[in-house]
C-alpha cells in the first residue's frame, strides 16, 4: 500500500515523520526536476543535478521502505533510529552526481544525531525534539562541508549552513520540531537567493545554485511533514531566476576534466583518507561520503581509469559508474551523440580503459551477468542515436539481443556484436570509427572481433573432465576460444602453452590482460617469451583490475 504521508504533531519527531519527510521529499523533487535541470551550470552545465537529486532521493525512500514496510503500511511502528539509518544508507548507495553524493552525506548527518540521541521532552531549551532537529542539521551541513575535498561558497553546501544556523537559533529558544523545521526552511530560501552573487558562474547566468535550490525543496518537505501545510510557493515551480538565451550556460567548464566517476567502495577509513588525497590530485569535484566501512565516491577527471584504480588499492570498488561530460553536455542541449559504444567488461580496470575510449560500460561481477534491463539502462545512458554493443560473452547474448530490442523500439538504431570475450570487446573498440557510416563501422568491428582468438586462464574449482583431459582441484585451465585446450600446474608456464597454440596460426598483436592478483613479473615473462619466438608480433599489456580473470589473452 502506498504511504499516505500524515501530519505530525509540533513535537513529534518519530519514524512515521521521517517516511513523511521522505515521501514528501521526493514527490517534490519530481515536480521541480526539470526545472531544477534547467539552471545547472555549476560544477558542470551538464543539466542533471536535478535528476540527480530526484534519483537519490528515490533510492533513499526505496531503502526505507524496503528496510521497514511497516512504516509504510500503517500496520506498526519502528524506531527513529532504525528509520533515519534505513533512509541514509538508501541515499548512499543510490547517490548520483556531485549533488546527490552531497545530499546522501546530509541525511548520513541527520541520522548521526537522530540515529543516536533520543529526543527529551519539550520545555528545556535545547533538549526538546525541537533541539534534536536543530542538532541534525548542523551536524548534516558539517559532514558535508567535510566529505567536499574544497568547498565553494554559493552551492548547497551554503544553503545547507544557513539552513543549518536558523535551526540552531530556533532550537535555542526552546523551539518546536515544527518551529526548528520552519526556520531551517526560511534560512535555505534567504540563502539560495543569495548565490548568484556569491558565486561567479551563476551571476553570469543569472540563476541560483540548482544543487541549493532542490535542496530547499528538500526543507519545505521537512516542514510539511511536521505542520501539515503545504509551502506556501515551492521555490522551483518554475525556474527561479530564468536562464538568459545568451550566453550558452552549457558552452562554460568545456575546459574542465572530460570524466565523471562514481563508485561505492567498501574500506577503511584509513584507506579512504589516503584514496581522498589520491583522487584530489588527479581532478576536481571530489566527494567521498559515507562511513562505517561503505563509502560513496564521486569525482571528475581525465583519466577515468586511474580513478578506479584508486578505489581498488583502497578496498573494493562496485557499482562503477563512467560518464563522459561530452555526453552530458550534448544531453543538456537537448542533442544526441551520433553514434556511442556500450561495452560489458568483466574487470574495474577494463571499466575504465573503455570509458578512456569513450564507451559507456557494464562492469560484470563473476557469477551476476547483467540481465536485459541493466543492458537497456546503459544503451539509454550512452544517449545516442545509433550504439553498438558489446556482450562480450556468449552467455550475454541472449540479454544483449532483449535490450536491443526494446531500445529500437525507442527509436535507437543498435546493432550487437557478438564478442565472446573482453579482448574480442578491445579489438572492436581500436577500430571504432564514430564518424563514419554506421554499417561500415558495424562491419570494421565485428571483422576485428571476429579475427581475434581470444584465450582464458582459470583455475579449476574441482575434478572434471574436460577437452583436454581430466583435470583436479587446483589446476590451471588454458581455455583456446572458449575450449580447455591445455592444463597445467603454473600460470606462467600454461599461458606460454596458450600462447604457442594460438601463435601457430599466426598474428600480429597479442593482448594480455591480468587479472588483480597477477603480479607484473608474470607479464613480463609472457612478453618477453612472445619476443623470442615471434619477432614480428607485437604485445600489449593492461590490468584487468578487480573481477577480471586471471589472464585473458586476444591474438590479432
Amino acid at each position: 500500500m502506498p504511504h499516505e504521508p500524515q501530519p505530525q504533531s509540533p513535537d513529534e519527531l518519530d519514524a512515521e515523520a521521517v517516511r513523511t519527510w521522505s515521501s514528501l521529499a521526493l514527490a517534490a523533487l519530481g515536480r521541480a526536476r526539470e526545472d531544477i535541470d534547467a539552471i545547472n551550470v555549476y560544477p558542470v552545465a551538464d543539466a542533471d543535478t536535478g535528476t540527480n537529486l530526484y534519483l537519490t532521493a528515490e533510492s533513499a525512500d526505496r531503502g526505507l521502505a524496503e528496510a521497514f514496510p511497516e512504516v509504510t503500511d500503517g500496520t506498526g511502528r519502528t524506531s527513529l533510529a532504525e528509520a533515519v539509518r534505513a533512509w541514509a544508507h538508501g541515499a548512499l548507495v543510490g547517490a548520483r552526481g556531485n549533488s546527490g553524493t552531497i545530499l546522501a552525506q546530509l541525511l548520513r548527518g541527520v541520522a548521526d544525531v537522530l540515529g543516536d540521541e533520543p529526543a527529551e521532552p519539550a520545555g528545556q531549551a535545547g533538549r526538546g525534539p525541537g533541539g534534536l532537529l536543530a542538532r541534525a542539521l548542523t551536524r548534516a551541513a558539517e559532514e558535508a562541508y567535510a566529505a567536499v575535498a574544497h568547498p565553494v561558497e554559493g552551492t548547497m553546501l551554503t544553503v545547507a549552513g544557513a539552513a543549518a544556523r536558523a535551526g540552531e537559533a530556533a532550537g535555542a529558544a526552546a523551539g518546536t520540531a515544527t518551529e526548528v523545521a520552519r526556520a531551517a526552511y526560511d534560512g535555505a530560501r534567504a540563502a539560495l537567493a543569495e548565490t548568484p552573487g556569491q558565486l561567479a558562474a551563476l551571476g553570469r547566468a543569472g540563476v541560483v545554485d540548482a544543487g541549493g535550490c532542490g535542496l530547499v525543496v528538500v526543507f519545505g518537505a521537512l516542514w510539511q511533514a511536521l505542520s501539515g501545510q503545504e509551502p506556501a510557493a515551492e521555490p522551483v515551480r518554475g525556474r527561479a531566476v530564468p536562464v538568459p538565451p545568451s550566453p550558452d550556460p552549457c558552452a562554460q567548464e568545456e575546459d574542465g576534466p572530460a570524466y565523471e566517476v562514481i563508485y561505492l567502495l567498501e574500506a577503511s577509513e584509513a584507506a579512504v583518507g589516503e584514496l581522498r588525497e589520491r583522487l584530489d590530485g588527479l581532478g576536481d569535484s571530489l566527494v567521498v561520503v559515507g562511513g562505517d566501512g561503505l563509502w560513496n565516491v564521486h569525482v571528475h577527471v581525465d583519466d577515468p581509469g586511474a580513478a578506479v584504480e584508486a578505489g581498488v588499492v583502497a578496498g573494493r570498488p562496485y557499482r562503477i559508474r563512467i560518464t563522459h561530460f561530452g555526453d552530458e553536455r550534448r544531453r543538456a542541449r537537448g542533442e544526441r551523440a551520433q553514434r556511442a559504444v556500450v561495452a560489458v567488461v568483466p574487470g574495474e580496470g577494463l571499466a575504465g580503459l573503455c570509458g578512456e575510449a569513450g564507451a559507456t560500460t557494464v562492469l560484470v561481477r563473476p557469477g551476476e551477468p547483467p540481465a536485459a534491463a541493466e543492458l537497456l539502462d546503459a544503451v539509454r545512458r550512452a544517449h545516442a542515436r545509433e550504439v553498438v554493443l558489446l556482450p562480450g560473452g556468449a552467455e550475454l547474448r541472449a540479454a544483449a539481443a532483449a535490450a536491443a530490442e526494446q531500445a529500437r523500439a525507442e527509436g535507437v538504431r543498435v546493432a550487437v556484436i557478438p564478442t565472446r570475450s573482453a579482448v574480442q570487446g578491445l579489438a572492436a573498440l581500436a577500430v571504432h570509427d564514430p564518424e563514419g557510416s554506421f554499417d561500415e563501422d558495424v562491419v570494421a568491428m565485428t571483422a576485428a572481433a571476429g579475427a581475434t582468438r581470444y584465450g582464458e586462464l582459470a583455475f579449476a574449482e574441482r575434478q572434471s573432465f574436460t577437452s583436454a583431459g581430466i583435470c583436479q582441484a587446483g589446476d590451471v585451465l588454458g581455455l583456446i576460444d572458449g575450449d580447455v585446450a591445455v592444463i597445467g600446474s603454473g600460470l606462467a608456464e600454461t599461458a606460454e602453452a596458450v600462447l604457442d597454440r594460438m601463435l601457430g596460426s599466426g598474428g600480429e598483436l597479442v593482448t594480455l590482460v591480468l587479472g588483480p592478483d597477477v603480479p607484473d613479473a608474470v607479464a613480463e615473462r609472457l612478453e618477453a617469451y612472445v619476443q623470442q619466438g615471434h619477432l614480428a608480433v607485437d604485445t600489449v599489456t593492461y590490468r584487468g583490475g578487480r573481477y577480471s580473470a586471471p589472464l585473458l589473452i586476444g591474438v590479432e
